[in-house]
């Protein structure tokens, strides 16, 4: 597969953000997952929770207009919507032990077919700490992994068993990436939606456990955006 051949960014947020629900109280990840909130689909509209205290939050303002007293979790500016609500810390975090998401969109360095999740590491060039990800893949309803199918160096992400740190056991359920859509079910990988110009073979090659098929496999198909 050539770089241009996968999905963008862009383009796996944008496929992560049909399947929210409209009204669904949601979490998103810092960084990359952070994209999913700019793509909701027409008619829909997530409430947007963020950890360190902000429920309803909008879009980014425009360059030169921050108010950097409003930011979310990743310390990027945010707006307000009508009836944005604004609370402690602890609240946030009850919030999210209380089972009150519905959903979490994370980033990941692995994800087992069991349904782990690795997504911080030590050392110079990882995640300084696991940080409130540990809470929200066993608060929220459903947790979903959005990520490049293979490293930099082309390694797999998705692989039978995390070598990384453990975020959270058997708590992933769907994963995107840029190659194909995912679901975790039984202790299996099962492939919902694949790029339609790559080969279940290709796609097999680059994951590093059994794909499973038990129904008609869907194209991957996104805007150019």
């Amino acid at each position: 597969m050539t770089e241009d051949a996968k999905l963008s960014s862009a383009q796996m947020a944008w496929r992560a953000a049909q399947d929210i629900r409209d009204g669904a109280y949601v979490n998103l990840g810092i960084g990359f997952p952070e994209m999913v909130a700019r793509y909701q689909p027409p008619g829909r509209q997530a409430i947007f929770h963020t950890e360190n205290g902000i429920l309803d939050f909008g879009d980014a303002p425009e360059p030169g207009k921050e108010d950097w007293d409003l930011i979310n979790a990743g310390k990027k500016a945010v707006t307000l919507k009508p009836g944005a609500a604004f609370f402690h810390h602890a609240d946030s975090f009850a919030m999210v032990r209380g089972g009150h998401l519905d959903v979490a969109i994370l980033g990941a360095l692995q994800v087992s077919e069991h349904g782990d999740l690795a997504n911080w590491r030590v050392g110079s060039k990882g995640v300084p700490a696991v940080g409130g990800a540990m809470d929200l893949v066993h608060g929220a309803k459903q947790v979903c992994v959005i990520t490049e199918h293979v490293t930099k160096t082309g390694e797999p992400k998705l692989v039978e068993k995390c070598t990384f740190p453990l975020t959270g056991v058997a708590c992933i359920t769907r994963i995107y990436t840029s190659f194909a859509v995912i679901d975790i079910t039984a202790g299996r990988f099962v492939l919902r939606e694949k790029l339609p110009g790559m080969s279940m073979e290709q796609l097999q090659a680059q994951t590093g456990a059994k794909l499973h098929i038990e129904e008609p496999v869907g194209d991957l198909v996104t805007p150019a955006l």
